[in-house]
């Protein structure tokens, strides 16, 4: 696609992509770390996001018909997600966000990207899969959500930090501040 930002989506997503293909059958209801979810609520969460990307591109959704899996809804979302990011002038639209009105290119390289990365790490651990997610994105997403402290504690977004230990690496550290129990 050959935009920064795009290209960090989509190298975030195909990872995303890697979990949600290894994920089996029967591990779809298994708890995820955040809490009340399961492995397909992750999966279903990082869907809706995408339908919004697409929809204020398009001015329409992508088409998941009612009752499809989590592997298909997602292949379907990110199909349809990556087609509006390829559309000229995609990035420079402007929509509503979690923190007032942004162009798309802050909502894809921000928010919606660091929210593929934290939830890499959920389906993951709700489901045996590979739970080491893109060391440089984890670098770059920490260091910009730490300024984000008090706002990232508001309900409904992040949970209380959680100490991390002596030991822990920089992603442990990362998910630690994003409320998520790694030991």
């Amino acid at each position: 696609m050959g935009n920064e930002i795009v290209d960090r989506f989509t190298s975030l997503a195909d990872q995303f992509d890697a979990r949600v293909e290894a994920v089996p059958d029967d591990a779809w209801s298994n708890p995820a770390p955040c809490e009340g979810w399961t492995a397909a609520d992750v999966v279903a969460h990082l869907v809706g996001g995408q339908e919004n990307v697409v929809r204020a591109i398009t001015g329409e959704g992508p088409t998941i018909p009612e009752g499809t899996g989590p592997k298909e809804s997602w292949r379907a979302a990110y199909a349809a997600t990556k087609a509006a990011l390829a559309q000229p002038g995609a990035l420079d639209k402007v929509v509503p966000g979690p923190q007032g009105d942004m162009d798309m290119a802050t909502l894809v390289g921000r928010f919606l990207s660091n929210d593929v990365l934290v939830h890499t790490w959920d389906l993951a651990r709700a489901t045996g899969g590979d739970e080491r997610i893109d060391a440089t994105a984890v670098t770059q997403a920490y260091s910009g959500l730490k300024p984000l402290d008090e706002v990232l504690r508001r309900p409904g977004v992040f949970g209380p930090k959680v100490e991390p230990a002596a030991d822990a690496d920089e992603q442990e550290q990362f998910l630690n501040f994003l409320g998520r129990t790694t030991r």
